[in-house]
């Protein structure tokens, strides 16, 4: 879906397929008409957007074969489907029985992270609308937050360098820009936009710049308005936002064996308390744990927000709430200004299969309608700050 914000620019609204498990290009492509062309007829518009995960091998293939390109962009235009960003996070297997830190590997210390991200790049600059004003590219925010020492730094700095280099050569070659945005996330080395300023305010920012996932924002117990702000005098651009909320018990204790239902062997779920708003080492075991199982286990004080990714239209039953306050004052602080902060929104819940029993989709349909409602409800948000839907976009 596209909007026209108040000072002419389109915003982009998809949402993003790595809730799909799909390890090669015939899975991505029954993808499409599994999900994304019933989520477009729920939601009743004639182009819907998709922030497309491609795993690494999937990546290289189509990267390295033009046609495969051509074919992959063909099937997207007749399902009335388009793509202007792709999620670069997870390397592979995201839909895995177990992931948990394996997400964060390889990292930005390594060649086969540079040259997967420089693949998406290249597969990009040929999906993007022609009237679409540039690509983007998110991505791990160098790495997991241990080990790191010098050597590591240094490597990753290097990375940097050649990304910035080869999303050029990838201009050059195509006259599409890309853009490669760094996602904070808790745990990992650039948890925060406070150390986003610190870490990566040195890298090239015409072409690199940050993801804001929205429940990330929140878990490191930001305020919205203020880590914009932090953003934008370090110099460092917002590329894309992940339109995501977070779970949040503000009485752990008293909301224990509700929490207990959320624990799951997949992902991790980094909990964060109120005490590491702003500080040092967000990580501290006196206010963090890396699970939430290991953050019961540890009756960490309240109140607590989790990183784990809850369906925008549908709040979790009480005792426990979601961050959705801190989702509509970003929005707000993005959209409600003259000028658009972001022009790439993605609705990124891949949490889906792994929701409680009594939420979880049992069937593609059902997943699909989620998905719609949590698109439309993300539209009605965009709508209340006054962003208009594009002409011919809604029937």
């Amino acid at each position: 879906m596209r909007f026209r914000h108040a000072d002419g620019s389109t915003v982009h609204l998809g949402y993003c397929t790595n809730v799909h498990p799909a390890e090669d290009l015939a899975g991505v492509l029954a993808q499409l008409d599994t999900y994304a062309v019933n989520v477009r007829r729920a939601l009743d518009v004639d182009l819907l957007g998709l922030g497309l995960w491609l795993a690494a091998p999937v990546a290289a293939e189509l990267a390295a074969d033009p046609a495969a390109r051509r074919r992959l962009r063909h099937e997207l235009t007749v399902r009335g489907l388009e793509v202007v960003t792709l999620n670069g996070f997870p390397y592979a297997a995201f839909q895995a029985p177990v992931v948990k830190g394996a997400v964060y590997h390889p990292d930005w210390t390594t060649p086969d992270r540079l040259g997967y991200t420089l693949n998406l790049a290249r597969v990009l600059a040929d999906l993007l609308p022609d009237d679409a004003a540039r690509g983007s590219v998110s991505t791990l925010p160098l790495a997991w937050r241990t080990p790191w020492d010098a050597d590591r730094a240094d490597a990753a700095r290097r990375r940097l360098d050649e990304l910035a280099a080869g999303l050029a050569a990838v201009e050059r070659e195509t006259g599409r820009t890309v853009r490669v945005g760094f996602e904070p996330e808790p745990g990992c080395l650039v948890e925060s936009t406070g150390q986003a300023s610190e870490v990566l305010s040195a890298m090239d920012t015409d072409r690199l710049g940050i993801c804001v996932d929205l429940a990330h924002l929140a878990c490191a117990w930001e305020e919205p308005v203020e880590a914009l702000g932090r953003l934008r005098a370090a110099g460092l651009p917002v590329v894309k936002v992940q339109v995501s909320a977070a779970l949040a018990a503000t009485d752990p204790a008293g909301s224990a064996e509700a929490l207990r239902r959320w624990v799951e062997p997949r992902f991790l779920h980094q909990t964060r308390t109120a005490g590491c708003a702003g500080a040092a080492d967000p990580a501290h075991p006196a206010y963090a744990a890396d699970d939430l199982d290991a953050a019961l286990d540890a009756r960490l004080p309240g109140p607590w927000r989790v990183h784990y990714h809850v369906p925008l239209h549908a709040p979790p039953e009480p005792p426990l709430t979601s961050t959705m306050p801190v989702l509509r004052a970003a929005l707000a602080a993005l959209y409600a200004g003259p000028v658009a902060g972001c022009d790439h929104l993605d609705v990124e819940t891949y949490t889906w299969g792994v929701l409680p029993e009594s939420r979880r989709p049992r069937t593609g349909g059902e997943l699909a309608i989620g998905i719609a409602a949590e698109l439309a409800f993300t539209r009605a948000e965009l709508a209340a700050l006054g962003l208009a839907t594009t002409v011919g976009v809604g029937r």
